[in-house]
């Protein structure tokens, strides 16, 4: 058996999340504008900042709710 049907006998045991991974590392996905954009308001000093700081306060309280229509 050659290696590449040992690899593809292998892929064929995957779990789907596991499948995901193996895409997700074969074929990365570079960030678009979205995503740049996002991870520049997340930064320290960011748009988001009170956003985050009132989750985590929230999160200390006990008072995290579930996102509405998420089951």
């Amino acid at each position: 058996m050659s290696r590449v049907e040992e690899i593809k006998t292998a892929i064929d045991q995957l779990s789907p999340q596991e499948r995901c991974e193996l895409e997700a590392l074969l074929h990365p996905v570079g960030d678009d504008e979205w995503d740049a954009q996002m991870k520049a308001d997340c930064e320290t000093g960011g748009k988001l900042d009170k956003l985050k700081a009132e989750a985590k306060e929230a999160a200390n309280r006990g008072e995290l709710r579930d996102w509405p229509g998420v089951e």
